[in-house]
Order: C-alpha cells, then structure tokens, then sequence
C-alpha cells in the first residue's frame, strides 16, 4: 500500500510561484503513474497534471499550461508541480494521486495542501 503526503501549498499573490511535493511516506512512488488534481470550494475534482512513471510524458489541463511543469525523482520517491503565474482562479485544495501501470484509475490518494492566490 503507498500513502501519498502533498506539501508546499500556501497564500500567494497573483502572479506568484509555488512548488508542491507529492512523497511517498510508505511505499514507493517510482513505479506509479502520478496525477495531480485540485478542487475548489463548491466545484468538482479537476485534473490538472499528469507524468508517467519514467517521466517520459507528460500532460496538462488546458488552463494550466504554459504556467505549471509537473516532474519527478524517483531517486527521491517525489513527484513536483512548478506552478508559476499564479492567478486567483487556482486557489484550490490541490492533490496528488498515484495509478498503477495499465490501471485507467488513480488508486492512491493524498490528503491534499491547499493553495490560496490573492487578487
């Protein structure tokens, strides 16, 4: 069983960075597919980010692109997402989930951080 812990989240301002960490506290991350997705208060789970287990490919939400880099060291058992130009609109509690090879669904789930961007 891998339990996924997110970190980094925080109040910014717009136009602001933050990186957020997704580790694995048990278990190993490097053989996992691994997602990031956010949720904002009164709307639904989004899909913002996604790598392989090689970190080969990657793929993003159209409203992030350009803005957010998703990486990974799997030396380091962490998946990362840059986000840079922060804007209002992502304030979000924002998760990272794990999906094994082959699997369509994500079946280890972090608790989340939330990020918080100020107009």
């Amino acid at each position: 069983q891998v339990q996924l812990v997110e970190s980094g989240g925080g109040l910014v301002q717009a136009g602001g960075s933050l990186r957020l960490s997704c580790a694995a506290s048990r278990g190993t991350i490097s053989t996992l597919n691994v997602g990031w997705f956010r949720q904002a208060p009164g709307l639904g789970r989004e899909f913002v980010a996604r790598v392989s287990w090689s970190g080969d490919t990657t793929a993003y939400a159209d409203s992030v692109k350009g803005r957010f880099t998703i990486s990974r060291d799997n030396a380091k058992n962490t998946v990362y997402l840059q986000m840079n130009g922060l804007k209002p609109e992502d304030t979000a509690l924002y998760y990272c989930a794990g999906q094994l090879s082959g699997r369509s669904r994500y079946d280890y789930w972090g608790r989340g951080t939330q990020v918080t961007v100020s107009s």
